[in-house]
Formats: C-alpha cells, structure tokens, sequence
C-alpha cells in the first residue's frame, strides 16, 4: 500500500493560522498572508501507482487509503477505544478488538455485536480517527460507503479538529459530519456543521429510496472544505452549502471569522449504537447485517487558499406590505412544496403522505404518521427573528375528522431550540382560528422557521391549513 504524508511546511503553517485566528487582534496582525499555500509531498513503499485512484481537476492527492491490503492501515487510522454511554448516551463499547474494526474485500468494515453482559445486552462496536497521523487544513474529502439497516443504527463519517482546545471544547471547536445516517430510514443522509456557543448547527439532507438507499449500495459523499465556504455532496449532488459560522465563548464577542473551521481537522468513521438521536435498538434489528462497509477515502488539496474572507451578510427577509412575515399564507399561489423557496413539505422516519395547494389551502393527507412528530411536516423558514421583540402567530386549521397537530416556531442553525414552543392544537371538521403570542428572548436569527408537526401520533386524518400569520407586534 502507498502512504502520503502532510509536509511539514503546511502543517507548520496550519498550526500558525488557527492559533493565530485564536487571538483577538486586528485583520492586518490575523492574516499576513492572503492564502495557504499547500504542498503534498508522497512516500511509496514500492513502484505502483495510484491509476484506480481519479485525479479531480484543480486539486492534488494529499493521502488516500483504498482498504486493499490485509489488515487497516495503523500509518493513516487509530482505534478510538470508548466505554458505552461516552457521549449522546450511545449504547455501544467502541473497542480494539479485529472483531469489530477490520478489512474485507477492499473495503473497511465497522461491525457492531450484540452480545450479553450481566443479564442484559451489551454492544461493541468500531471507530477509527486519523487524529495526529492524517490532519490537514482545508481541501476534498471524498469516502464511498455502504450502511447498514436496523433501528438503533448510527453510522456517521465526520471530523473534528487535531486540536479542540484552540477554540475550546464542542461545540465552539466546529464539527463537520459529511455523512451520517439512521439505520431505522436509510432512504435519507445528512450533512451538518456545528460550531459556536450557543451551539448552532446548519444541516442539508438527500433522499434515495428503494434499490437506490443507502443501504442498498455504496454512494459516494464528499465536502469541499475552503476558508469561507464548506460545500457537502452526496454522488456528486450538492447537499449543502454553508459559508457564515461563527465561534464565541460564553459571554464574549464573536472570534474573527472564519474560526473555528480554520485549523486543521482529521478525518473519523465510526458505527454508533443507540443514542439521543437513532434511539435504542429493537427486536427488528439485525445484528448479523449490522456492518458499516468503507470503500476507500481520499483527501485531496489545492495548491493554495485564499484565507482573506469575510463572513457573508444574510438579509433579514422583509414582512409584506400588511404585515405579515409569512409568504403566501393565504395559499393564493399554487408553489413547488418541495424547494426551498416559501413553503416546504416534508416527510421524515416513516411518515407518508402528500400535500397540495387546493381552494386557498394546503391540504396535507398522509397515510402513515411515522415515527417521530416531524416525519409529517409543513414549514416555512426564513423567518426574521430579533431578539427582544414581541411576534404573534394566526392561522385557521381544520381536519376531516377529530386529531391534534403541533406547531413551533423552531431554530434550525440555532440548535434546534424553540421560539416558540411545541404547542398541541385539537382539530377537527370544523374551521378553528389559533392565535399565539410570543416573546423573542434569544440572539437575533434571520433564520426561524414555523413548523407544523403531523407525525408520530396515531392520527392520519387530513388537515387543512389557511390565512397563516406572523407578526411583529412589538410595541
């Protein structure tokens, strides 16, 4: 197998940059330099090449591992060893053990076991990090992989940073997920950034069903990691663009951008078991099948980065001319309910159904509610929330027949905290005007979202939603 290391010239420059970005200094002591130059020098163990492995225009190879050889590569991977319950109350002991972390076939296997530990189950599973052998500072990260099915499933491929006390301990040292999916619905794949304190989080998904799942074949996902911008695919299709992070501690300003995510960061794999996120596993979950295959990872870079980059300013978006912060929410235009633009509908974790736009309504019917509140779900982001102002939410709802329904006011980038809190509302044949009236405690967000949440609660009768408004009515 070949090795390629990180030349001593970028990581010592690496190391410069984010503890520089550290120090609260002005733009002309941060930055001496307007770019980063990078060079990768290689190390072969014998004649081959690296022909199975494409060149991408404008980038060089920075390190690889293909998983052809015998056993996993110790010169590019650690185990990262961790007793159950370590973090997000995951089930799983991640271990050493060639049981759990091995290769097979040309890929890398990640394998969690049930077994039984003083009367009760007992899982191990495997994570391996490139921490202190791989790191590097800004380029592509490309992996194919394969997921397993089965309810309590968590397989992830992500990085953190070589150093987390730069900036401080997660959430305010970044995170990047390129991949992570739920072994309970492995038609859908996330990719998500976390950084800042507040915690905040900005998070694309992709959807490929049937024979097409993540499950069902190797898929390929990368990230192009760039000073200012940080853009997620999944087979070459964009996911997610990201471009305006921020890092604090508690209390003070905001580091200057773009910190955190301007330090070097490593690449990890790993197979989680339980957890906050995927729940615990169930009698359904195979564990014979339950095995995170890793085609190959290759990290490539450009020659050089141009770190002289500002933070985007995104606009609040304006209320209309009466007022009312939500776009057609009297449903007066027929729009596409799958873009982003306006209202979107979603369905998550089991949930089924449909919605139209039909008589100055949306009309959402669904035939399975899932398994989580928002495997149905209507919504409309953008909404521009500054702190300590005053907002109140209307709207007339109806179903065919007697159910509840959820409705929020939610802060995506933000933690997923709530503005407005999760609210049951009781529905029925009859048209009922809902009206609620919130105060805006947190940091200003130009990016609230109003959700109503159809799922998880044993009803299916379809509703009917209309003359939906937010407003501010701070005085």
């Amino acid at each position: 197998m070949k090795k390629r290391r990180i030349c001593s010239a970028l990581m010592a420059v690496s190391m410069m940059l984010a503890l520089s970005s550290c120090k609260k200094e002005d733009e002309t002591q941060k930055v001496e330099t307007t770019s980063v130059e990078t060079t990768t020098a290689q190390e072969t163990t014998s004649e081959e090449t690296s022909a199975a492995v494409p060149e991408l225009d404008g980038y060089s190879l920075l390190w690889n591992d293909e998983f052809d050889g015998e056993t996993m590569d110790e010169t590019k991977w650690n185990y990262e060893p961790h007793q159950p319950g370590w973090t997000n109350n995951e089930l799983q002991e991640y271990t050493t053990s060639t049981d759990n972390v091995f290769v097979r076939d040309g890929n890398l296997v990640l394998k969690a076991i049930k077994t039984e530990k003083d009367g009760k189950a007992y899982y191990t599973s495997g994570k391996v990090t490139g921490q202190n052998k791989t790191d590097f500072l800004y380029g592509k990260v490309v992996v194919s992989a394969k997921v397993p099915e089965g309810k309590g499933l968590w397989p992830a491929i992500w990085m953190m940073p070589k150093n987390e006390n730069v900036y401080g301990q997660w959430p305010k040292c970044g995170e990047i997920d390129i991949m992570e999916s739920l072994g309970n619905d492995t038609s859908i794949s996330y990719s998500t950034i976390h950084y800042g304190e507040p915690h905040a989080e900005q998070q694309g998904t992709i959807t490929k069903t049937g024979a097409e799942s993540f499950s069902a074949k190797f898929h390929e996902y990368s990230v192009e990691w760039e000073p200012g911008e940080m853009r997620f695919y999944t087979d070459d299709e964009l996911v997610l663009t990201v471009n305006d992070w921020f890092t604090a501690i508690s209390g003070q300003d905001e580091l200057p951008y773009p910190a955190p995510f301007d330090q070097p960061f490593f690449v990890q794999l790993n197979l989680a078991v339980g957890g906050n996120w995927p729940g615990n596993p169930d009698a359904s979950t195979d564990f014979s099948k339950a095995e995170f295959l890793i085609d190959y990872v290759r990290v490539y870079q450009k020659p050089s980065y141009d770190t002289n980059v500002k933070k985007p300013e995104k606009p609040f978006r304006e209320a209309q001319a009466d007022g009312n912060m939500i776009y057609n929410g009297d449903f007066a235009v027929s729009e596409n309910l799958e873009d982003e633009q306006d209202w979107k509908f979603l369905l998550f974790n089991g949930g089924e159904g449909a919605a139209e736009i039909k008589d100055g309504a949306i009309v959402i019917t669904s035939t399975n509610c899932g398994t989580e509140e928002y495997s149905v779900q209507l919504v409309q982001p953008d909404l521009a929330m500054r702190k300590g102002h005053k907002y109140k939410l209307t709207f007339d709802i109806k179903a065919d027949e007697a159910r509840d329904c959820i409705v929020c006011v939610s802060a995506p980038n933000a933690g997923w905290i709530r503005y407005f809190p999760d609210t049951v509302i009781d529905i029925g044949p009859e048209w009922k005007t809902f009206e609620f009236e919130f105060d805006m405690t947190e940091k200003d967000d130009n990016n609230g979202r109003l959700e109503y949440n159809m799922g998880k609660r044993g009803h299916t009768a379809t509703i009917y939603i209309t003359k939906v408004r937010v407003e501010d009515i701070t005085a």
